[in-house]
């Protein structure tokens, strides 16, 4: 029996559910869907491959960690990427999003997301062009494990990432004052606002943290396919359908449901064909909102 897809579906399921965390936190605080935030994902993984570049060329060739295909350059270059990514998903909500937001329309602010998302993808495409590019070339050997199963030691090191990640972003959300105040406006915002609770500062951790993670989302992405401006595009559908599946407004229901997309995705590949990739985002999606519209771990609103 061979389960290579349950490892390939994982990392599918991790990238996904690190992008869908930031699209739930988005919808349920700011009460909108975000299509630009695919492109995040694509800004922060060529800002994190710019600055590999500036590291190279002050310090040369730098050593591989153990049997890793990177070094310490890229850990470094990923930390300042989603500093900078979180930065520009501010600032495009301080120039844009916010603005419009006063006026009380959610379809005007999903129509600029749209724009915004052309926008930042042909800016991308313009300054990097769309040739496919790499954070390295470099062939690991993937150890078998049983079962048809192989995995490289990049693969094992991005799963244990994105499990920290989610936790981390757990415990955000459950042990800290913010996590809290951003929970209590994601569920009734108007009661929110009348118990005191800083609105203003709760949107800026979203955006930053949801930035971040699209980051992070979008290296994995690079270290383990390839870059390019329209990454963040691609994956835009999976991300939509695993925080829907998971229930709006839900950080573990977003990467379960991440998960279960993956996994469904890689099935569909091995047993199927790999051109009903695409389609397995969306059937689920479709079912999902037939069956429970505020998906597993969802909350209606009060």
């Amino acid at each position: 029996m061979n389960l290579q897809f349950v490892v390939d579906g994982l990392l599918t399921g991790s990238m996904i559910g690190l992008g869908a965390i930031g699209v739930t936190l988005t919808y349920s605080i700011l009460r909108f869907s975000n299509f630009a935030h695919g492109d995040f994902m694509a800004w922060g993984t060529y800002a994190t491959l710019a600055v590999v570049g500036a590291i190279s060329a002050m310090f040369g060739k730098v050593s591989p960690i153990g049997s890793l295909s990177f070094g310490w350059p890229l850990i470094v270059a990923l930390v300042v990427g989603m500093a900078f990514t979180g930065l520009l998903a501010l600032l495009l909500d301080m120039v844009l999003f916010a603005r419009l937001r006063r006026q009380g329309q959610a379809i005007i602010v999903v129509m600029a997301s749209f724009g915004a998302s052309m926008a930042l993808r042909s800016l991308l495409e313009f300054i990097f062009t769309s040739r496919p590019t790499y954070f390295s070339r470099a062939i690991q050997i993937a150890m078998p494990l049983g079962f048809g199963v192989r995995i490289t030691p990049d693969q094992i090191a991005l799963l244990l990432l994105a499990a920290v990640l989610v936790v981390s972003v757990h415990l955000i959300m459950t042990r800290t004052q913010t996590g809290r105040a951003m929970q209590a406006l994601s569920q009734n915002a108007a009661l929110a606002r009348v118990i005191g609770i800083d609105v203003a500062k709760v949107v800026r951790v979203t955006w930053i943290i949801g930035g971040a993670l699209a980051c992070v989302a979008g290296v994995m992405i690079g270290i383990l396919i390839q870059i390019r401006p329209f990454m963040g595009f691609d994956m835009l559908l999976p991300m939509f359908a695993a925080a829907i599946l998971g229930g709006i407004g839900s950080v573990p229901g977003a990467v379960l449901g991440g998960l279960i997309i993956g996994l469904a995705e890689a099935s569909a590949v091995q047993l199927i064909g790999a051109e009903w990739r695409a389609a397995v985002s969306f059937i689920i999606l479709m079912v999902v909102l037939f069956v429970r519209p505020i998906g597993l771990f969802g909350f209606r609103e009060r």
